[in-house]
């Protein structure tokens, strides 16, 4: 790509200057974007911001989609090497230590990979309040990039029209991982659409937004319900927000059939023995309601005949509830589409015998799947051959259902690994159900990490004791000291409600 000097481009072409400095160059089809301390870089000549095609390299697309914007304060872009940072890449955070003067100045910070300008790793917004147009700029970059894996807004006075352009455009990215939305509350509670279908996202902060019962109920809904599930979510922190024990039933109901999730964090909310209660059980025992037992027959029906549309799923519904000889139906009905099967294999097989030169052509037709593919095409390959591969199955099939009383029983969520309901207002009374709950957790399976300090109750009362013993056997680390502190109790104070 060619680079040219401030100097020889003024000579020679037609020059706009923006107020804050970047330099704009039409040479017949090109665009060249001057950003002072850097070369200028030719891009494909455009003068409206809808035309113009992100390159990829942010240092050159934001100022370029500013000033096309007509912004008259353009913010500063600071890049570092993910080479020289690793803890962004868990999804953490990125360091907050800076100088004084640049605490809440305007800086877009930028981490490249292994400082290649054209590989963007993490985008973060520390400390000012963006604006539509900004929203607008990082929305369009965010979209077209290939390699952006994390992004952070922390305290930038989000609103919910700047979180639908979001949403809209993490959906297009699909190496993007990890969001952190810090400091954020929104009015219409819309931070559940960020792990909405279509989302690839894996790793979401939502600590300190001020989050309230209604907006739980909506991120419990996107969690799981009885007909959906979010398969890609595995870490959710809602630390530090204003959830109480109604929204953590709505959390838990979320929690019921979702099988991604392996991180949430609670912790310094306004939870107490009855939200507990409400998250222990779903870890022990589900009891399935009417509509539940409605949808699993539904999936049952369309397990068996996957490919028959005569008979309504609904109406079967409907006469199974009515009918006690539907199953001898159900079977014979099973037995003759076995049957079938086996004529359409017995078909196929004379066919390929008889046509047996075709097959190994199909075979070499198939290339490889990595074999000239750079590594970001062979991670996302991979990414959607995983995604086939483990075809998640509604935990409504599950074959270990059992009846009691006449209600249909289901095994709990072992999926969860580690849970932190520290700092809320839990006492002795609930920690029973948290104790029932992990033995009835078989071969360890489940929770690994369940944290409840700071809540008012003793460290050394009994129930809370077993608790620990249990928890104990299940530590894969094996350690033997003390629970150590809680690493949000060390950030309340940057992160508290103001």
């Amino acid at each position: 790509m060619a680079q040219y000097s401030g100097r020889q481009i003024c000579r020679e072409h037609d020059m706009s200057i923006h107020p804050s400095g970047i330099r704009l160059f039409w040479k017949s089809t090109l665009c060249v974007v001057c950003v002072p301390g850097a070369s200028a870089v030719e891009t494909p000549a455009t003068r409206t911001f809808d035309d113009y095609e992100c390159s990829g390299n942010v240092l050159t697309d934001f100022p370029g989609l500013c000033a096309l914007l007509d912004m008259k304060n353009i913010p500063a872009l600071k890049t570092r090497s993910s080479s020289a940072n690793q803890e962004s890449a868990t999804g953490g955070r990125l360091a907050h230590k800076k100088a004084a003067h640049d605490v809440f100045k305007p800086i877009l910070q930028v981490e490249l990979e292994n400082g290649d300008p054209y590989c963007t790793f993490g985008i973060k917004i520390f400390g000012w309040t963006v604006d539509e147009a900004i929203v607008r700029v990082l929305s369009k970059i965010i979209s077209a990039s290939a390699t952006l894996r994390t992004i952070s807004f922390w305290q930038a006075g989000l609103t919910d029209p700047m979180i639908m352009a979001l949403v809209n455009a993490a959906c297009m990215c699909a190496s993007l991982r990890v969001m952190t939305l810090e400091g954020n509350p929104l009015v219409d509670n819309n931070h559940h659409l960020l792990f909405c279908e279509g989302s690839s996202l894996t790793h979401l902060n939502l600590r300190n937004n001020r989050i309230e019962d209604e907006g739980a109920r909506l991120l419990g809904a996107a969690l799981s319900t009885g007909t959906s599930a979010n398969w890609n979510l595995t870490s959710l922190n809602l630390s530090f927000n204003r959830i109480g024990d109604v929204g953590a039933g709505h959390i838990a109901k979320g929690l019921r059939f979702n099988r991604s999730l392996l991180f949430l964090s609670l912790s310094n909310n306004h939870i107490g023995d009855s939200g507990a209660t409400q998250l222990a059980t779903i870890f022990g025992e589900v009891v399935l309601t009417h509509e539940e037992i409605v949808q699993r027959r539904k999936l049952l029906l369309e397990k068996r005949h996957p490919s028959s549309v005569s008979l309504d799923a609904d109406q079967w519904c409907a006469a199974r509830l009515s009918s006690d000889q539907l199953p001898s139906l159900a079977g014979n009905a099973s037995l003759n589409s076995n049957k079938a099967e086996n004529k359409n294999t017995a078909k196929k097989r004379e066919s390929s015998k008889a046509d047996g030169k075709r097959a190994p052509n199909k075979e070499q037709k198939c290339p490889k799947k990595f074999e000239g593919q750079d590594m970001e095409e062979k991670t996302h390959v991979y990414d959607q051959e995983h995604k086939k591969s483990v075809e998640m199955v509604s935990p409504l099939l599950n074959e270990c259902v059992r009846q009691r009383d006449g209600a249909l029983i289901l095994p709990g969520n072992t999926t969860l690994a580690s849970l932190s309901l520290a700092g809320n207002r839990i006492t002795e009374r609930s920690l029973p159900h948290f104790l029932a709950s992990l033995q009835m957790q078989e071969g360890g399976k489940g929770l690994l990490r369940l944290c409840l300090q700071r809540n008012p109750f003793a460290a050394d009362c009994e129930p809370y004791m077993k608790i620990k013993e249990v928890m104990a056997l299940r530590d894969p680390m094996n350690k033997t000291t003390e629970e150590p502190p809680v690493e949000e109790e060390g950030e309340g104070s940057q992160s508290s409600d103001t």
